[in-house]
C-alpha cells in the first residue's frame, strides 16, 4: 500500500482540496481501494467527506501508524493523509510513513518563503517529495520565479490552475470533475493524478 501525504507549513495553500481531488482521482482510475485520513483539527477533509453521498473514498479515524496495518490487510492500495498547517509532530509522524509529500505552495514570496520547513521535515525523514504550485494565475511572472525557487528542492507537479470550480464541488462533498463536464478542470486533475500515480509507481 502506498502513503501520499499532503502537507505545508502554510495553511490557505489548498491542501485539504487537493488531497480529496486526489484520492476521488484515484478511486475514479482505477487504482483504488483508496482511503484517507484527516490529521488536521480542523477536519476540512472529514466534513467534506461527511457530505458525500459516495462511499469511496474510505474515511479512516485515528493515527496513520495505527492506520497502515489494518488498511493493507483489508486490501486498499493508497492511503492519502491531510495534515495540519504546521510541522508538528503529527505532521512527521505522517511524513515518516510517507511514500510520497507532496507540498503544495501558492506563487507568492510568502508561500515561498515558508515551504522551506517542510522541505527540511521531508528531507530528514529521507522521502521524495514533489511540489504543487497551486491557485496559478495566467501570465503572472512569480510563476516562473516559483518555478525557479523550488525546482533545486523538489520535482514539480503538473500546475493547478486558480479556478473557483475546486472549492465550489467541495461543499458538496464532491470534487470538480464529479460534477461532470469536459474542459480544463478534469484535464488539469487528470494530469496531476497521473504525475502522482507515476511518481508512486502506481501506473500499469
Amino acid at each position: 500500500m502506498h502513503v501520499l501525504v499532503l502537507a505545508s507549513r502554510k495553511g490557505g495553500v489548498g491542501k485539504t482540496t487537493i488531497a480529496c481531488h486526489l484520492a476521488v482521482e484515484a478511486e475514479r482510475s482505477g487504482a483504488g481501494p483508496v482511503a484517507v485520513i484527516d490529521t488536521d483539527p480542523m477536519q476540512g477533509m472529514a466534513q467534506w467527506w461527511d457530505s458525500r453521498t459516495e462511499e469511496t473514498p474510505a474515511l479512516i479515524k485515528g493515527t496513520v501508524a495505527e492506520a497502515i496495518p489494518t488498511l493493507k490487510k483489508q486490501g486498499f492500495k493508497l492511503l492519502v493523509v491531510d495534515t495540519p498547517p504546521s510541522i508538528g509532530p503529527e505532521v512527521a509522524e505522517a511524513i515518516k510513513h510517507a511514500s510520497l509529500v507532496m507540498i503544495p505552495v501558492q506563487a507568492s514570496p510568502n508561500d515561498l518563503r515558508a515551504v522551506g520547513s517542510t522541505v527540511e521535515v521531508v528531507n530528514a525523514a529521507k522521502k521524495p517529495l514533489s511540489f504543487i504550485i497551486n491557485r496559478v494565475k495566467p501570465r503572472v511572472r512569480l510563476t516562473t520565479q516559483a518555478y525557479e525557487a523550488l525546482s533545486p528542492h523538489g520535482t514539480i507537479a503538473p500546475l493547478l490552475a486558480d479556478r473557483t470550480d475546486y472549492a465550489a464541488a467541495m461543499v458538496d462533498g464532491l470534487t470538480a470533475p464529479e460534477l461532470g463536464g469536459k474542459g480544463p478542470v478534469p484535464e488539469e486533475i487528470g494530469a496531476l493524478w497521473e504525475y502522482t500515480a507515476k511518481r508512486l509507481e502506481l501506473t500499469p
